[in-house]
């Protein structure tokens, strides 16, 4: 097996453990952390995004999110024999980090018992007011600006010397793409939660839909298709808009 796929498993369920695990602090009942806010969620999904990358970035690159492989295969960046792999390990991880989640708060899911929309949110994403297409549109912009924002970490232009020693911004570590996350949830996130990452909502919604979780209610299904469909659509749309402007 391919070493990067493993890493990949390894990045996207720390990612989801830290992740949905924010969720569930500031959600769940009887939570130390109950109530702490948007902010301090959006915080904890950058801060997952960089534990993730460290541990992936070296031996993957660290796409941890099916949307940013196929926007980085469309732009040239990463070849296409590997993204099924990708793939498939990211969405692996995403369920695995999902269920160590309910396993580390299952008291707390308990104790949220008659709160089933409350439980979902700390699996999955769900949109503040529903209005599918345009829940698929703040999917698409959202992840549209992510992976454009990444391509663009790397072009030459945000390159960097020291000594003698060339190398981008990316190059010095996840810190760019935390806060390219943190800015997408405190300025785009609140219409659907911002999914940005297949691996992030629908392995997570699935172990939702398989756990026995007292009290959880259904899974959201119909609107599994938006935070699929929304990233991996604003993905290609940002490799298109990259290969143009760069």
């Amino acid at each position: 097996m391919n070493p990067a796929f493993i890493f990949e498993f390894i990045g996207t369920l720390v990612l989801v453990l830290l992740g949905d695990g924010v969720c569930a602090a500031c959600s769940l009942n009887k939570s130390k952390a109950k109530g702490a806010g948007w902010v301090v969620i959006t915080l904890g999904w950058g801060l997952a995004v960089m534990m993730g990358v460290l541990i992936a970035g070296p031996s993957s690159g660290a796409h941890l999110n099916p949307a940013v492989t196929l926007g980085l295969a469309i732009a040239g960046k990463f070849g296409w024999d590997l993204v099924l792999g990708y793939i498939v390990a990211q969405m692996l991880g995403g369920f695995v980090g999902a269920v160590l989640v309910w396993l580390f708060y299952k008291d707390h899911y308990k104790a949220t018992a008659s709160e089933p929309d409350t439980m979902l949110g700390t699996f999955c994403t769900m949109p503040a007011i529903a209005n599918p297409w345009r829940n698929f549109l703040s999917e698409v912009i959202a992840t549209c600006v992510l992976v454009f924002v990444i391509l663009a970490i790397g072009t030459q232009g945000n390159a960097f010397q020291v000594g003698p020693v060339s190398a981008s911004t990316g190059a010095i570590g996840s810190w760019p793409v935390t806060c390219l996350i943190m800015s997408l949830g405190m300025s785009l996130g609140a219409t659907t939660g911002y999914a940005l990452n297949p691996a992030r909502d629908l392995s997570p919604r699935c172990a939702h839909a398989i756990l026995p979780i007292e009290g959880k209610g259904a899974s959201g299904w119909w609107y599994s298709w938006v935070p699929v469909c929304g990233p991996m659509t604003g993905a290609a749309l940002a490799a298109g808009l990259f290969l143009l402007v760069f």
